[in-house]
């Protein structure tokens, strides 16, 4: 059965594409190897699920929870998020390795943070105010004016400090202890923030304090309640300067309610910085988007930062994460502003790979040339050997109609070779060679 003719187009062409492929091959496998095996080291496709700490129901962390989960779902990550009571418990859950990420607020664990092992801080997020909220006529059975301004004047005052995960209790803890206030000197309660919520709008008790972002329901609802006042922390500054991870934040007049002038004044208070936490070996791409995503969250204006204040890498208790801090002062990468994510991440993470690769096959890369020429140039050559045969058989005597029945043979062979255009001399002097010994064989 005779095998069809080979299209013109394919088959005088200046190049074998058939030899050149199996000329390269072998570096071609070795270079898919090394893609490989440096995929599978550097593992540079993020998990497709990440679970993030938050906070109590309607709380500041909870709200930004449901916008990281959906800023993270625009690029096919998963968030699960974690309802907790607070910075302590989401601590407690880090170092447990039951979640990835967690927000925690300054100076809530009593714990110091350099002793810390295995956590690092994506950057402070936000500041969280200590909002201390009293009933102002429970405030007058203490103070004729009903007005409080310092910690000591809630003395004799049931006062709900939230429940210990929250991380409250200890910070309260401290700046009770930096007031003299003994043990016992404040009828204290642990209530989570929404029925202690409800129980002070009902008289249960006297005053509340919780630290949370104004972003929180429960501030915005507080702050306009007839009857429920603010305290004033007028030693703010002294505060800050007793406890680095405080800051001293001032409340404008009106900036609540304009219309209404709420608050009727200045009001100063403390707040903590709250990060964002996460386990070290969190894949550095899902760190490089919660980044991205608190940039578009925490960097607009707000009642207590000007716009790009926020993220930061300063006032962090936490060693600070390298994909963290360049995300911050540089913003997504140059490839995610025009590729998808996952094309974009997988480039980023893996050129230094292929250069690498490209350095060790570039050398290697010059042997193909001498290669895929002797594979072209002995379709021609191995013909060689049997002419020659047939030459020195006819140089020895034999007969010559068996040899020129042969070296019929060969050129019909011969002329079935296809090489590429570039090496047609080598064929084309075969078959001269070829009718050379014809014509000493017809003169013997």
């Amino acid at each position: 059965m005779t095998r069809p003719a080979m299209p013109k187009a394919i088959r005088f062409t200046l190049v074998s594409i058939r030899d050149l492929a199996l000329s390269a091959g072998p570096f071609a496998l070795l270079a898919a190897a090394l893609l490989l095996l440096a995929y599978l080291w550097l593992d540079p496709t993020p998990p497709k699920k990440v679970t993030l700490a938050t906070g109590p129901a309607q709380s500041a962390y909870d709200e930004f929870g449901k916008r990281y989960k959906k800023a993270l779902a625009a690029n096919g990550i998963e968030v699960t998020l974690l309802a907790t009571e607070g910075s302590s418990a989401n601590l407690r859950l880090l170092r447990e390795g039951k979640v990835d990420l967690g927000f925690v607020q300054g100076g809530s664990d009593a714990r110091a943070a350099s002793e810390e092992s295995g956590i690092e801080s994506l950057g402070s997020l936000f500041v969280e105010p200590v909002w201390l909220f009293y009933r102002e006529q429970a405030a007058q059975a203490v103070e004729p004016s009903g007005t409080l301004g310092a910690l000591p004047q809630l003395a004799g005052l049931r006062l709900n400090v939230g429940t210990p995960g929250s991380g409250v209790p200890t910070l309260m803890d401290k700046l009770f202890e930096a007031n003299g206030i003994a043990p016992g000197g404040i009828r204290l309660s642990a209530l989570e923030q929404t029925p202690a919520t409800v129980a002070f709008l009902g008289g249960e008790i006297d005053a509340l304090v919780f630290a949370s972002a104004p972003e929180s329901l429960m501030v915005q609802m507080l702050l306009q309640t007839p009857g429920v006042k603010l305290m004033d922390f007028g030693q703010s500054e002294a505060y800050s300067r007793r406890f680095p991870f405080l800051t001293p934040v001032l409340l404008p007049r009106g900036v609540v309610d304009l219309a209404h002038d709420v608050p009727k004044q200045n009001v100063r208070l403390v707040a903590t910085t709250t990060a964002m936490l996460a386990r070290e070996g969190t894949h550095p791409a899902l760190l490089q988007l919660f980044v991205q995503a608190a940039r578009d969250f925490h960097a607009p204006p707000g009642w207590f930062n000007r716009a790009g204040a926020f993220p930061t890498t300063e006032h962090s208790e936490y060693p600070i994460s390298r994909e963290a801090e360049r995300t911050i002062k540089s913003g997504a990468p140059f490839l995610q502003r025009y590729l998808p994510f996952w094309l974009a991440n997988l480039v980023e993470r893996m050129w230094l790979v292929l250069g690498i690769i490209i350095a060790i096959l570039l050398p290697l890369s010059r042997i193909v040339p001498p290669l895929y020429e002797f594979r072209i140039r002995s379709r021609v050559f191995r013909w060689y050997g049997q002419l020659r045969e047939i030459e020195n058989r006819m140089q020895a005597g034999e007969d010559p109609a068996q040899l020129a029945q042969e070296l019929e043979q060969l050129e019909q062979r011969a002329g079935k070779v296809s090489v590429p255009l570039s090496y047609a001399d080598e064929l084309y002097a075969l078959r001269n060679n070829v009718a050379l010994v014809r014509r000493k064989l017809e003169e013997r």
